[in-house]
């Protein structure tokens, strides 16, 4: 009987390696991409998905352009607005956006995140991360800019778990 239920359990596994394709052990990161005005977007970007693979996956980044996998990205654009505007006139809160396009291939080419029910070239993922600034509190621009790059490598490295 114990080896019954034993024989059950024996396709799954423990851990966050379960998440990932199995056949990736190394990531090449070049540097993202920015069509922004803004200085310094696309090396805190960068870093900040390194940063996240080596936390969060089973993957290894490394420097060599001929590792197992490579992802890149580009900051196709970036916006503030105003959300909440006082009676002078003056912007009491306001929201920055930018969105990235990441394509993440495997050494020989191919795409290893199929996106069909995106309208897009398949090794081409659209993502967009936001960023809340209350200026009465001391918070800059730079401030919402971080707040949205974090929420970007957090995306981007959650796209990279296998579909289930």
């Amino acid at each position: 009987m114990l080896l019954i239920c034993m024989t059950g359990c024996a396709g799954y596994q423990i851990g966050n390696r379960s998440l990932y394709p199995a056949h990736i052990r190394t990531v090449y990161v070049p540097m993202f991409e920015s069509n922004s005005f803004r200085r310094n977007l696309g090396e805190r970007l960068t870093e900040a998905v390194m940063k996240e693979i080596e936390l969060k996956t089973p993957y290894k980044v490394t420097g060599n352009p001929n590792a197992d996998s490579v992802l890149t990205g580009e900051i196709i654009g970036e916006t503030k607005r105003v959300v909440i505007q006082a009676r002078t006139g003056q912007p009491r809160e306001l929201q920055v956006n930018m969105q990235v396009q990441v394509s993440w291939i495997d050494h020989r080419g191919n795409p290893i995140r199929r996106t069909e029910f995106i309208p897009l070239p398949p090794e081409l993922v659209d993502v967009g991360g936001t960023g809340n600034v209350i200026p009465q509190t001391g918070q800059s621009i730079a401030t919402g800019h971080q707040q949205a790059v974090s929420r970007l490598a957090e995306q981007i490295v959650g796209l990279m778990e296998a579909p289930w």
